[in-house]
């Protein structure tokens, strides 16, 4: 397909999306199926300009005077990718399978379009009603985060440790350009090609034998924030695909007992492939699931409780620290969508509290950026238990990791926050909670 007919394609599943108010990736896969000349080239480069189109949604149809897929598309264009009108023009010829051509106000648009009078949320491409919670984390620096927010997110691998070093990791993987990422110590960050995609990491040789995990930065440094030592009894509470349950092995150095876990079944099917390649030990307890619940106990893990040193609760969330990767979401989320979140928090939460001993620490995490998720839900569950447990100063938790890393984070009343302007990572937020002796 030529750039053209890729650009044609994107607004007609740009329109999708609008008129069926149905995530992206939904709409990309029927698209796919129903074009099925199109190959896998063609179909990832209409993805990226759909997030792309997605990420520059507000500020895009600001300039552009409309909120018509098209106009988007072309807004874009110009926003994203820095193209000028007369190159807009020429992929907007009205050619075979390219673009109808650009109307006379379009190219109006185009040239005179700004963004210097646009209100915060337009100029940040977010919905108005998160601006509150954000300028509260962010203050004077929330423009430059939104705009951080609103860039392609940069791909980080976690050099699996129980195998390779990252400096051998580093010469390995020298035919992929790697980098050791600014902050994690087993990090390595893979160069973006021109079209801001990169290699196709899965089916490269190292990541079969295990050398190595796709994990943004943020989590990363999430995982390492847990402290899990070897020896220690540690469960990650909301395992899903095991990203975090991989790393705590590899901290832990397979010594000791680490037990994953997840409230859906469905989402720990990844864990024991992953468990597999990367030499990780770990016990799995899946609950059931469906009519099957209600014949046996659905808590797996309650011989385990007083028993934990370290519990990770890589909580449930509106996921608002990953719209870098997943720009669709954000025009998704919804204001019920976040109470429906705090509730499942505080259940999470309420639950660690019965699986760590006395002196033992609950690492609670989030990718999320609003406060209520955050600060707040911790507050809420020190308030459920106060007498049994308290939160530790977050400076010292990084302090003992790597005290360089300090300036690269937000510090708040009860945890630390990650973003994408300060940090350069995905928008995670940490909290420890220690239970009382």
């Amino acid at each position: 397909m030529t750039p053209p007919a890729r650009l044609s394609a994107a607004i007609e599943v740009l329109a999708d999306i609008a008129d069926r108010r149905r995530p992206a990736a939904d709409a990309l896969k029927d698209w796919g199926l129903s074009h099925r000349f199109a190959g896998s080239g063609d179909r990832a480069a209409i993805a990226s300009l759909v997030y792309d189109a997605l990420r520059r949604r507000a500020s895009a149809a600001w300039i552009m005077g409309s909120e018509a897929p098209r106009a988007i598309a072309i807004g874009m264009l110009r926003l994203q990718y820095g193209l000028a009108e007369p190159t807009v023009a020429g992929l907007f010829s009205g050619e075979r399978f390219a673009p109808e051509p650009l109307t006379a106000e379009e190219r109006r648009c185009l040239v005179e379009g700004s963004l210097a009078e646009a209100p915060p949320h337009v100029a940040g491409d977010v919905p108005d009603w998160v601006l509150p919670a954000l300028a509260s984390v962010f203050g004077d620096q929330l423009l430059d985060e939104l705009r951080a927010l609103g860039r392609r997110a940069p791909l980080d691998i976690r050099v699996n440790t129980l195998q390779r070093s990252r400096d051998e990791a580093l010469a390995g993987l020298a035919h992929l350009s790697p980098e050791p990422t600014p902050h994690a110590p087993h990090g390595l960050r893979i160069p973006l090609g021109e079209d801001g995609r990169g290699p196709a990491l899965h089916v490269e040789p190292e990541f079969i034998a295990g050398w190595y995990e796709i994990q943004d930065e943020g989590s990363q440094l999430a995982g390492l924030l847990c402290g899990a030592r070897p020896a220690e009894t540690v469960v990650d509470l909301c395992a899903g695909g095991g990203g975090k349950t991989l790393a705590l092995a590899a901290a832990m150095g397979n010594s000791g007992r680490l037990v994953a876990s997840d409230d859906d079944p469905r989402r720990l099917a990844p864990i024991h492939e992953r468990l597999r390649r990367s030499g990780a030990v770990a016990e799995v307890r899946t609950p059931r699931a469906g009519r099957a619940r209600a014949n046996v106990s659905a808590d797996v893990l309650a011989d385990l409780d007083g028993e934990a040193d370290r519990v990770l609760v890589d909580a449930p969330c509106t996921g608002s620290g990953t719209w870098r990767r997943n720009s669709d979401a954000k025009w998704r989320l919804r204001p019920g969508s976040l109470s429906t979140r705090l509730q499942d928090q505080a259940a999470v939460l309420d639950r660690a509290a019965r699986l760590v001993r006395p002196g033992g620490r609950i690492t609670y995490v989030t990718c999320s950026l609003f406060p209520d998720e955050n600060d707040g839900a911790v507050a809420a569950f020190l308030d459920r238990h106060p007498d049994s447990f308290t939160c530790i100063e977050a400076r010292t938790i990084v302090d003992a990791l790597d005290d360089r890393l300090r300036p690269a984070l937000r510090f708040t009343t009860s945890g630390l926050q990650m973003s994408p302007g300060l940090t350069g990572t995905d928008g995670f937020y940490v909290a420890t909670l220690e239970r009382k002796r």
